[in-house]
């Protein structure tokens, strides 16, 4: 690279300083605020992300008897539901959601899923079509608290009650419905709720949920959340009070949302014993019932039932698990002077993986949630293992995981399970307590909840092998086919890439916030501060956005709309060094540096000493002669005119001046420019000719006026030998090639992942990668 020389005046000198060229106003409308696309502020929502002054939330309030039978794996229930009106506004009608409806033969999932068969189709799945199952709500009863009956509508997921008298604003009305369904096989139909059958004992593991008509969100944003229930977007409801009792066969294990109430009509006093001793133990978990008890107990059916008597407190749903095959561990995690017990359920098929790590992960996961948001305000929470599922409840998740028959596992089983527990886990805090509209964004609860897990992955084991939240992990994704991507601000059933899209993307966004754009105080605070706000409330995107830049000082509309609103991706480029040094005009050194200059690369200035060797002569040198004339003549010996000019130079300069010129100044004016479309702070990391490195952070502001190329002067007392753009990969850029001065190649991932497939994995290795897929999608 060559060296340009500029020369120093005596007005102000402006050592860092930005040039724009280029101004297509490409990128202007990143940060254009989003008053186009956020809902107006009112007086149920602020401008600033809280809740207003008006802001009202319904409650439904729930007592439910529940039988499961083992025999039929038939679900038999009543109910009485307490609805509370807390909104401003006249009801005429209440809407209940009936999820399970979605397993109704004449079901809107079976009508609109397509297929594509090919040359081949599995018994299996012809059966599916063939003989579909039939596990939609059978009701039986619908009436009023005095046990009149009530008119209502089903229309597929959804059923409307027509109240006799409308609901007015601050009063009640009870209801109640009798129902029964049948449990859908979830090895063979799938299912977030359904059973598992393990033929060799003929027994059965039950994990149980979406088992009851449940009441339909109304709140200031939607009216009535009664879009139906197709399968992906999950749910959305609002908070009450549960009491449930669970009657199941006596040999039965019940884990449930809620405390249980009657501990010693349904535990032994052993167990009771050992219960005990866990709500003292926050370093290890105390196993309540041991593998060996497990194994004797599913050994031989009971014919008698036990009632399992559960209460929960301002829960938003309500969820439980049974069989007679359950271990089952526990240890305390203390909240100040709370005592939240963190619990484990899961079959021999488990062990020895869930007995050393099922609990220990809950206990982690309630821990650094807590530090990031709020204290976990539950009594319980419960991971129960069951084969194929990741699906999560207030206070009980269900999670898959497990080692191979003869009890061996893998890293990345191991490391798989922990993941799953946290994750689910984790999803008491989002959307359980902070209640998101799971059916409208789906990236409210799992965005969010993806990117605490990662946090509490890293606070597990710093090498943890995280698969979503470092910005180079979503790379391949952003770059991919945009007619196949999705912008994260989609409804929840129109999403291409479900997994990447709802989970990885915003997770990488709130990284990529937290870590480069806020600063982790910043951002923390501002996380913490919404998550506390937002606890046992309904918020919206709107409220996220707002509420992250009130409490934070820090302007994201440009960072929602890129990354929220689009498809876009983040390329920035390295395009241009110029290497500039100060001309101190001081004869002997300038000549100096041009003699040396010359030595290094004599052709490239063979113009420049012909041009000085000629200027103070009258005569011409030709071609022929210049030899003998350079050999007579040295250009780099300073003339007295030279230094006669460089004395009168100085006289003019103040002290400061002469400081600042004569100081080793190296300045580097770099052109960046941004092929791709989300604008992204410039990360620039110089490394300089004695080893050292110096990074620097120009904000993302840089790109305000919708350039798409950029000049910045860097200024150093060192020389730069390489320079490499967002060094850290901190900003998802899809184009690695163009971060490098002097230029290089980085090796393509494909050539990567080509190296690694030559490795070719075990059979067990890849039936455990395909589950692992089935279960992300």
């Amino acid at each position: 690279m060559r060296i340009k020389y500029i020369l120093l005046f005596s007005f102000a000198f402006l050592l860092a300083s930005t040039s724009i060229a280029q101004s297509d106003n490409t990128n202007k409308s990143y940060f254009k605020q989003l008053y186009d696309e956020l809902p107006t502020p009112n007086a149920f929502r602020t401008a600033s992300g809280y809740p207003g002054y008006q802001y009202y939330q319904q409650k439904a309030d729930y007592v439910m008897n529940i039988t499961l039978e083992d025999d039929s794996q038939r679900i038999y229930g009543d109910e009485t539901v307490t609805y509370t009106n807390n909104s401003p506004d006249i009801l005429p009608y209440l809407w209940v959601q009936l999820d399970q409806n979605i397993r109704a033969k004449d079901s809107d999932t079976r009508k609109i899923q397509s297929i594509n068969i090919g040359d081949s189709l599995s018994f299996e799945d012809l059966d599916k079509y063939i003989n579909p199952f039939d596990g939609g709500f059978k009701l039986e009863k619908v009436t009023d608290g005095k046990g009149n009956k009530l008119s209502y509508t089903i229309n597929k997921t959804m059923m409307r009650i027509d109240l006799p008298q409308p609901l007015k604003p601050g009063a009640s009305t009870s209801f109640k419905i009798k129902w029964w369904y049948n449990i859908n096989d979830r090895m063979k139909i799938g299912g977030r709720s359904g059973y598992e059958y393990f033929e060799e004992e003929d027994n059965y593991l039950y994990t149980i949920a979406q088992f009851f008509p449940r009441m339909a969100v109304y709140n200031d944003a939607e009216g009535w959340q009664n879009k139906q229930f197709l399968g992906r977007g999950e749910f959305t409801l609002p908070f009450g009070d549960y009491e449930v009792n669970i009657t199941v066969p006596s040999d039965h294990v019940v884990a449930s949302t809620g405390e249980l109430q009657n501990m010693s009509e349904v535990m032994t006093a052993t167990q009771r014993k050992r219960f005990a001793e866990a709500t003292e133990n926050t370093t290890e978990p105390v196993l309540i019932i041991t593998q060996k008890e497990a194994e004797e107990n599913e050994k031989e059916k009971a014919k008698g039932t036990k009632t399992w008597k559960y209460k929960a407190t301002n829960v938003r749903d309500f969820a439980f698990a049974t069989s007679r095959k359950f271990m089952w561990d526990a240890m305390a995690v203390k909240f100040g002077n709370r005592t939240v017990m963190a619990m484990s359920f899961y079959p021999k098929e488990g062990n020895p993986l869930w007995e050393q790590y099922s609990t220990r992960a809950v206990a982690h996961t309630l821990k650094s949630y807590s530090a990031h948001t709020f204290d976990y305000p539950y009594p319980v929470a419960i991971s129960v293992n069951s084969k194929r599922i990741g699906m999560e409840y207030p206070m009980i998740c269900f999670n898959y995981g497990r080692p191979e028959k003869d009890g061996t596992y893998t890293e990345r089983t191991k490391y798989g399970v922990i993941s799953v527990i946290i994750h689910e886990v984790g999803h008491n805090f989002f959307p359980m307590i902070v209640n998101s509209d799971e059916r409208q964004w789906t990236w409210m609860d799992e965005g969010l909840n993806t990117f605490c897990q990662y946090m509490a992955e890293q606070e597990w084991d710093i090498n943890y092998p995280s698969r979503r939240g470092p910005a180079y992990e979503i790379v391949d994704y952003m770059k991919g086919d945009k007619s196949n991507i999705s912008p994260i601000m989609t409804n929840s059933e129109s999403i291409f890439q479900f997994g990447n899209n709802a989970y990885g993307k915003p997770a990488t966004a709130l990284n990529i916030l937290r870590e480069t754009i806020m600063g982790r105080e910043l951002f923390d605070y501002a996380f913490k501060q919404y998550s506390k706000t937002w606890m046992f409330k309904h918020p919206t995107p709107a409220d996220f956005f707002r509420l992250m830049e009130d409490a934070s000082a820090v302007d994201l509309d440009w960072f929602w709309r890129g990354w929220f609103f689009t498809t876009d991706h983040v390329d920035l480029s390295l395009d241009q060094v110029e290497w500039l040094q100060v001309d101190t005009r001081e004869p002997k050194k300038e000549l100096a540096k041009q003699k040396q200059w010359a030595n290094e690369d004599k052709e490239a200035f063979i113009g420049t000493i012909r041009n000085k060797a000629l200027e103070p002569k009258t005569v011409v040198v030709t071609d022929e002669k210049a030899n003998d004339f350079y050999d007579s003549y040295d250009p780099f010996e300073p003339t007295k005119i030279d230094l006669e000019a460089y004395k009168n130079y100085m006289k003019g300069l103040d002290e400061e001046q002469k400081s600042t010129l004569n100081r080793p100044l190296n300045l580097y004016n770099i052109t960046f420019s941004t092929p791709g479309g989300i604008p992204m702070p410039i990360i620039v990391e110089f490394e300089f000719k004695d080893g050292t490195k110096d990074k620097q952070y120009i904000p993302a502001e840089i790109w305000r006026m919708g350039d798409k190329t950029v000049k910045k002067l860097f200024y150093f007392e060192k020389e730069v030998v390489k320079i490499n753009l967002d060094p850290n990969l901190e900003t998802a850029d899809i184009d690695r090639n163009n971060n490098y001065w002097p230029p290089k190649m980085e090796p393509s991932r494909f050539k990567l992942y080509k190296e690694r497939a030559e490795r070719k994995p075990s059979e067990n290795n890849m039936q455990r990668l395909k589950r692992a897929k089935e279960i992300e999608e």
